[in-house]
């Protein structure tokens, strides 16, 4: 049964959606047995195109580059989990170094 927690999408909005591409074992032949033995999924972002729907529903998705993508409703306006982490202090310099080095001054 689907998940149907969360808030309703309606045409428009900006969604995350799931769908299996692959079952397990139904990779090539060539794969690992460790990637074989699980499905290939993707995940896509995009503006929903039915509607009103919660999550677990099967829905369309219209991408940013304009393909029509159909799967599960997972979020609407998924966060962006993942960043670039804390700033190096050592590579905050680099670039006005590389500038005062280019331009010929000295330390």
């Amino acid at each position: 049964m689907a998940d149907r927690a969360g808030p309703q999408a309606r045409p428009g909005d900006w969604v995350l959606i799931h769908n299996v591409v692959l079952p397990a074992g139904s990779r090539a032949h060539g794969v690992p047995p460790e990637t074989q033995a699980v499905p290939l999924e993707m995940r896509v972002k995009g503006f929903l195109l039915d509607g009103p729907a919660l999550p677990g529903e099967t829905v369309s998705v219209r991408t940013l580059t304009g393909r029509v993508v159909r799967g599960s409703l997972v979020a609407v306006n998924p966060p962006i989990p993942h960043d670039f982490g804390s700033p190096v202090p050592e590579l905050q310099t680099i670039g006005p170094e590389l500038r005062r080095r280019l331009r010929g001054d000295r330390p």
